[in-house]
């Protein structure tokens, strides 16, 4: 057999080229002969990662995508999903927008689908990131105790420190909204909130449960500490947290919550550990007084708005200052932007401890 002229073989339409040295390292497997598809090939592509059917037409591949996300497959004018369709040979029908639903992608060969799938994944991933998130897992801190002596802290703190460079009332946070945040997630609509519920219950049920006892966990909030590196210039104050009888049980209620979250897809992974802190003073609040970002992700606009306070006095005066104790009985899924009857951020799910 001439090795430049190897044997063309036809098969539903396209032509693969016979490899001799696959033949030649496994001979005795003569009905199975290993061809070269070339690009476009499945062999290169996930081809485990979804489904996909065949159909009477060819194959067929479903996936659920929040209507949010429609405009970042269909593009300017539609020329990105136009673009899709093209490359992969394939055809992909979107729902009306405003309208929960699969988009489905449809083509003659199974490589096709899989490479438009593929790619749309890709897209829907890239674009995800970009969207501000929508809810926060949270610990609530606004029991009348701690509201009543953070509403003290700010009455001192304004006392004292008023003359100081930045410093204002509009910094403060609002006390019936006091909390830790675990993390940040994005849910584009009410099944990704469902699937985030389910996931808290299976979370009590998995671990949360055996390092709780099932009881709430008792937290003193005392002592305050900045964010950035400068004093001279915070943009971020927030009081210290920790548990009462001197275990990391809270810290490792939080630390697994996120993994847990992080390893589901519902949230991105920032930090090797959860940094428990209850901002109290925020810059952000000072343009946006409805404004709850996690303080360690500041948008990049937000950012550049910012007006940094000198916090070195109040960090001298109130270092040690005792906000009080609370009882932690359970983890929220708390909407961003909300309020509930009591003040604090509505709840789209819950994880109770006891």
């Amino acid at each position: 057999m001439d090795v430049l002229r190897p044997p063309l073989i036809r098969i539903g339409g396209r032509v693969y080229r016979k490899n001799l040295i696959q033949e030649q390292a496994f001979p005795r497997e003569e009905e199975e002969e290993d061809f070269c598809a070339g690009p476009g090939d499945c062999a290169d592509e996930p081809c485990d990662a979804f489904v996909v059917e065949e159909t009477e037409r060819g194959f067929q591949c479903r996936v659920e995508v929040p209507s949010p996300l429609y405009k970042y497959i269909i593009g300017k004018k539609g020329e990105t999903k136009k673009r899709l369709e093209t490359e992969t040979r394939t055809s992909i029908s979107i729902p009306k927008p405003g309208v929960e639903g699969e988009i489905v992608i449809t083509g003659q060969h199974r490589s096709g689908v899989v490479s438009a799938r593929t790619r749309i994944d890709v897209l829907l991933d890239s674009f995800r990131k970009k969207q501000p998130f929508t809810h926060f897992l949270s610990f609530a801190l606004n029991q009348p105790a701690i509201q009543e002596k953070f509403l003290q802290f700010k009455e001192e703190v304004l006392e004292k420190c008023s003359k100081d460079h930045g410093v204002s009332s509009s910094l403060f946070q609002n006390p019936a909204k006091l909390h830790l945040t675990l993390g940040t997630l994005v849910l584009l609509n009410e099944q990704e909130i469902q699937k985030a519920c389910d996931l808290l219950q299976r979370c009590k049920e998995d671990f949360v449960d055996q390092i709780t006892g099932g009881q709430p966990l008792t937290v003193e909030v005392a002592g305050v500490e900045y964010m950035n590196d400068d004093p001279a210039m915070t943009d971020v104050l927030y009081a210290k947290v920790h548990m009462k009888d001197g275990s990391d049980r809270l810290q490792m209620v939080a630390d697994q919550l996120v993994e847990r979250f992080v390893a589901s897809g519902l949230m991105l992974k920032e930090w090797d550990r959860v940094k428990l802190h209850a901002t109290v003073m925020n810059t952000l609040f000072r343009k946006d007084p409805t404004e709850e970002r996690n303080s360690t992700m500041p948008g990049k606009s937000s950012f550049k708005e910012r007006e940094s306070f000198n916090g070195q006095n109040i960090l001298k005066l109130f270092e040690n200052f005792h906000f009080g104790e609370v009882q932690l009985d359970s983890v929220r899924l708390s909407q961003r932007f909300s309020s509930d009857a009591s003040g604090y951020y509505a709840t789209s799910g819950q994880l109770r401890f006891s």
